[in-house]
């Protein structure tokens, strides 16, 4: 019995199959894999487990220290609030782009792509120089009456590098989805009665929701793992889970204490990922009826 997939009564294209010599072409590709991120991993993962000896005392350690378990909370919760400032600031700047003319999108677009040729290093510093105790950033707040404020050596200046180092790659998905999307329905959706903000809200933000999705999808996985700008602006009291990963194999050479820190942000980034894309595989079959015949 053979079954067929048809989607409002209309049969699905099969996709086609690549052929022997096809998947030869991507040996170069796997052999890069394997050797540059797979055999690594597993010689981590297989240290978690052995050194110094064969068991779970590495485990053990890393889910009962309160050191640790702080470190990994900070970890993610840094990294969730570097993603909702990074979606707070970029989504308008992204919806800016796609209603100014050709002339104004093109100079957004190249601040938007200016960090990018910019070293992490140097921006880096140049937040130290703006956030330090006499720096621009206070003087200005002294001069309005809030500051001066302890921003440097700080988890606020931790969350200030985060945002501005990952805001690209907030900004870029978002206007990828939005310039695909016709502003001529939100022009409908007014011509009906609704108001502008209204229709806004029901018309072009769910259409938007794929950008929002693969932006803070970017911005937090990479957030997770960052250690130069925490290392530079934060201080050892506000370390993420890469300054203990880097602790530990480099400065106290435990390496079975340094893999199995990196297997946990490993395993916990998977799970995150994996109910992720299942809320996205059942949010795209909501509305779609499937049948097999």
């Amino acid at each position: 019995m053979t079954q067929t997939a048809r989607i409002g009564g209309a049969r699905e294209p099969k996709a086609p199959r690549p052929s022997g010599r096809a998947w030869l072409l991507l040996l170069p590709a796997y052999a890069l894999l394997i050797g540059v991120f797979a055999y690594p991993l597993l010689e981590s993962v297989w240290r978690s487990f052995s050194e110094p000896t064969l068991g779970l005392e590495n485990y053990t350690w890393a889910l009962t220290n309160p050191n640790n378990l702080g470190v990994i909370a900070r970890t993610f919760g840094n990294a969730l609030l570097a993603t909702v400032i990074c979606l707070a600031l970029a989504y308008p700047y992204a919806y800016l782009m796609t209603i100014v003319s050709a002339k104004a999108r093109t100079v957004l677009v190249v601040i938007a792509l200016i960090p990018f040729w910019t070293s992490l290093m140097i921006r880096t510093f140049a937040w130290i120089v703006l956030l330090q105790d006499g720096g621009v950033v206070n003087s200005l707040l002294g001069a309005i009456g809030i500051g001066p404020l302890e921003l440097l050596r700080t988890n606020t200046g931790v969350i200030i590098g985060l945002s501005h180092v990952l805001m690209p790659f907030m900004v870029l998905p978002l206007y990828a989805v939005m310039s695909g999307i016709d502003l001529r329905l939100v022009t409908a959706a007014r011509s009906l009665g609704a108001r502008p903000s209204v229709a806004f809200l029901k018309v072009f933000v769910p259409l938007s929701m794929p950008g929002v999705a693969a932006g803070s999808l970017l911005v937090f996985i990479q957030a997770l793992g960052f250690y130069v700008t925490p290392a530079l602006l934060g201080s050892p009291s506000d370390s993420m889970l890469a300054q203990s990963i880097y602790a530990q194999v480099s400065g106290l050479l435990e390496w079975g204490r340094g893999g199995a820190l990196g297997v946990i942000l490993l395993v916990i980034t998977v799970i995150l990922l994996g109910i992720i894309a299942l809320i996205a595989r059942l949010s795209s079959r909501k509305g779609i009826k499937v049948k097999v015949l």
